[in-house]
C-alpha cells in the first residue's frame, strides 16, 4: 500500500472519530425567537460520562441566576452552571442523561446526535421527544 493511501485512511478514520464527538464549545438557538442564546461547553470525566455548563450568555437573561431549578443547582450562576448531565455515547447518539432548561428548571431526558457542524439535542418526556434544539460548533 503507498504511503498517500494510508495518510489518506488515517485522515479518513480520524476524521470519522471526530465526527462522532461532541467534545468543545456549542452556540445554542432560541426555540422561539431563533436567536443565539449562550455558548455551552461539553466534556467528558472521568466516569466517562459527558457533560456540559453554560460557558457564556449571549443575551442578557431576566436573571443572572437559576432561580426556578429544583436540585443543587438552585440560585447558583447561569454562567458555570452544568446543563447537561451523565450522557453516555452509543455509537453516534449520546443518550441516558438529562438536560437542564434554566428558565423553567425543568429537567428532562436528552439525546445528543451529531451532523456535521450541528447538534441535534432532543428533550424527551416519556419517551417522545417533544423539543429538539439545533446547536452550532464554535470554532
Amino acid at each position: 500500500m503507498s504511503k498517500k493511501l494510508l495518510l489518506s485512511l488515517a485522515f479518513s478514520f480520524i476524521g470519522v472519530l471526530s465526527f462522532a464527538q461532541i467534545e468543545g464549545k456549542w452556540k445554542t438557538i432560541d426555540d422561539e425567537t431563533g436567536k443565539a442564546k449562550s455558548i455551552v461547553e461539553i466534556w467528558k470525566k472521568s466516569d466517562g460520562k459527558y457533560y456540559g455548563k453554560i460557558s457564556q450568555l449571549l443575551i442578557k437573561p431576566e436573571n443572572a441566576n437559576c432561580v426556578k431549578c429544583k436540585d443543587d443547582r438552585k440560585n447558583k450562576p447561569l454562567v458555570g452552571l452544568e446543563i447537561i448531565r451523565g450522557l453516555s455515547k452509543d455509537g453516534n447518539e449520546f443518550s441516558g442523561g438529562t438536560i437542564t432548561n434554566p428558565k423553567d428548571g425543568k429537567s428532562y431526558k436528552t439525546e445528543i446526535v451529531r451532523e456535521g457542524d450541528v447538534l441535534k439535542v432532543k428533550a424527551i418526556i416519556l419517551g417522545i421527544a417533544v423539543k429538539t434544539q439545533t446547536w452550532h460548533q464554535v470554532k
